[in-house]
């Protein structure tokens, strides 16, 4: 994990588990994760079947030149990178598997940014049960024009899904590779984001 807010996000997210696959949103305390809340977003199923985000970041808004509450997650991805996308989802939520993974983010002018995102599941339950997970999503370096001009689609580049260390719980499988993708060393890469074939990084 690259980026200070994702490596403090999944580090509470893992600590209020406990023994559990993953904790509920009753026991996220924003406040402990302050610092990061600019970066983060909850993903929820309000009224609808697809995530959309019930709370952004005004960081993450920033990115996109709006507010983002309501729109669908898998809307921002190139039309390319979107099947993955929506794979990535079901695992997350399916398995409760959290997931970081590896972004290119594209201004209308061909400008790029490198982004990390970072979604892991929570238990629906009670009267948070449409909420699905809580993620993050920053830029890894930073980027001057952020906040100037509007990011309008992102490609998927790498995924890594991250097995919970507890003895009796299985760990999650990893992602399998899109019909264009390959699996290298528990990444799935994908080509796509950049015009020539870079070195593999690291999540």
């Amino acid at each position: 994990m690259k980026h200070a807010s994702t490596r403090a996000v999944f580090a509470y997210w893992n600590e209020r588990r406990g023994s559990r696959p993953a904790p509920e949103r009753a026991d996220i305390d924003p406040g402990v994760i302050r610092q990061a809340l600019g970066d983060t977003f909850l993903l929820s199923t309000d009224f609808v079947d697809q995530l959309r985000f019930r709370l952004a970041g005004t960081r993450i808004c920033a990115l996109f030149c709006r507010e983002v509450k309501g729109e669908i997650l898998t809307e921002l991805w190139a039309e390319k990178s979107r099947k993955a996308v929506e794979d990535i989802i079901s695992i997350v939520g399916d398995e409760m598997a959290p997931a970081v993974t590896g972004l290119t983010g594209h201004a209308a002018d061909g400008a790029a940014a490198d982004l990390e995102m970072l979604l892991v599941p929570l238990t629906r339950n009670g009267a948070n049960a449409r909420v699905a997970m809580l993620g993050v999503l920053a830029p890894t370096i930073p980027v001057y024009w952020i906040g100037e001009k509007p990011i309008v689609d992102i490609h998927l580049n790498a995924v890594r899904h991250l097995a919970p260390e507890l003895a009796h719980h299985a760990s999650p499988r990893l992602a399998p590779p899109a019909a264009d993708g390959e699996l290298r060393h528990g990444f799935t890469v994908y080509s796509g984001g950049r015009d020539q074939p870079s070195t593999e990084r690291s999540a």
